[in-house]
């Protein structure tokens, strides 16, 4: 077999792990020398990025993965070093590092192994379209997720080679291989790798044979299960002993180490806010509001929250007092905002005080923005699928903000999009998505926001 036909190299992912763990041990040898002549060093840096990694399953590398998926996997492997890193300076205080140094350090081991990986995937997508690392595939029967599949099997980066499909139902398609019955002769004079099977096209019978024929072959097959257009792209899919369950709606939010992890960002991003600047703008904001109008430095107002649950949410007042206050949106040119109160919202000042949400915990940095308990009513029932941005904390700011979708509701499209914003990131929640929405709003805040009024 050439090189070229290559299709399953069992040395990848060890020749990985021994290019990550030289990029770890040159930049620690090179930047930290004091550390790293020590052989307990050496032991602890590689024996805990082994460790990290098993836990991880960081080298299980799927045929589909891209550099940009998984990366959920990745920040946690970077982190959970970056942890144990520092603890060890922490306990060995002779090295006499500075925290600057070692921040300086870590940063660098992770941006060559961000590196590493883009140069990994990018080789390999080379690699793949030279022919080499690729399966060779063929479905059987025909129903609409062909159509959705073949986009997977089209993307040449990903290795597959799709050579047609078996039907019983004859179909004038270049792709058309012949009937059901032609398919076992033609998988084996073209050494097919895998077979994917429209499971809603046969009995239970046919299936068990094509599953012993493949077996009996050594070919891979996989059932296209008949989703009855139910499937989603948050679906997942749960063992339960040996029947498969489908999980339509998996919450990346609900497992234990995005909750801590997301919480504990929160409570020292909101403390950062509160201690440097609520602490000195609060009462310069009060005598500044108490000057143009009567009324409380702060107002607060019932939205829903986390699982629809009510909750006070606070901000600076920017308004005068009215009887609609809980009731209607902020308009272009209200004449409710005050004078200061317009600087205050056009900058988001006026937000600030959610950050003692976001450190009680009824609110958090970044999530779907709460609504008025009147709106939420109205929404959640013409709104589709309203709710699902309450299976999370709402936030100060969100994905729908930063395209946006903020401030006043114009036309219906306006909330459809907002909310469709919304789930998307409900399901596809990750530090990094956050982090980059951070980064947004505060660029967003500086350059002007036209929906900001």
């Amino acid at each position: 077999m050439s090189f070229s036909n290559f299709k399953r190299s069992s040395i990848i992912m060890p020749l990985s792990l021994l290019f990550h763990l030289t990029i770890i041990n040159c930049t620690l040898y090179f930047f930290t020398p004091e550390t790293y002549f020590h052989l307990k060093s050496i032991l602890f840096y590689n024996i805990t990025w082994l460790l990290i990694t098993l836990e991880f399953d960081f080298y299980t590398i799927l045929r589909k993965e891209k550099f940009q998926t998984n990366v959920r996997k990745v920040l946690h492997v970077y982190i959970s070093f970056g942890l144990f890193y520092f603890v060890y300076f922490v306990f060995n205080p002779e090295f006499n590092i500075s925290i600057q140094h070692q921040l300086y350090v870590f940063l660098l081991i992770c941006l060559e192994l961000v590196i590493y990986r883009w140069c990994f995937f990018w080789f390999r997508g080379k690699y793949r379209i030279e022919g080499g690392n690729s399966v060779k595939v063929v479905v059987i029967g025909l129903d609409k997720n062909l159509k959705k599949i073949r986009k997977v099997f089209d993307d040449q980066n990903l290795g597959y080679r799709y050579k047609g499909f078996f039907d019983d139902n004859i179909v004038d398609s270049p792709t058309y291989l012949g009937k059901v019955a032609d398919c076992f002769l033609y998988i084996l004079e073209n050494d097919i790798d895998e077979i994917y099977c429209i499971a809603s096209k046969f009995s239970k019978n046919e299936l068990q044979n094509l599953i012993s024929f493949a077996d009996n072959n050594l070919i891979k097959i996989k059932i296209i299960p008949d989703n009855k257009n139910i499937f989603t792209r948050a679906m997942t899919i749960e063992m339960y002993d040996e029947i498969p369950v489908l999980n339509i709606r998996k919450v990346p939010l609900d497992t234990s180490y995005a909750k801590i992890s997301k919480r504990i960002f929160d409570i020292i991003f909101s403390s950062l806010i509160i201690i440097f600047i609520l602490s000195w703008l609060t009462p310069i904001l009060f005598v500044l509001v108490k000057l143009e109008s009567p009324g409380p430095l702060f107002f607060r107002q019932k939205r829903h929250g986390l699982k629809r649950q009510a909750f006070w949410c606070y901000k600076f007042r920017s308004m005068t007092s009215s009887l609609d206050a809980n009731t209607k949106m902020t308009t272009k040119n209200d004449l409710r905002v005050t004078k200061i109160g317009a600087i205050l919202r056009k900058t988001s000042i006026d937000e600030l005080p959610q950050f003692f949400n976001v450190f009680i915990g009824t609110m958090s940095v970044v999530g779907p923005r709460p609504h008025m308990e009147f709106h939420t009513l109205g929404y959640e029932t013409s709104i589709d699928k309203y709710l699902v941005r309450h299976f999370v904390k709402p936030g100060i700011t969100g994905l729908a903000q930063i395209r946006g979708y903020r401030g006043e509701i114009t036309v219906p499209s306006d909330i459809i999009n907002r909310i469709r914003l919304d789930i998307f990131y409900v399901e596809k929640w990750s530090i990094f998505l956050d982090l980059k929405i951070i980064f947004l709003t505060v660029y967003n805040t500086i350059a002007g926001d036209d929906n900001a009024y």
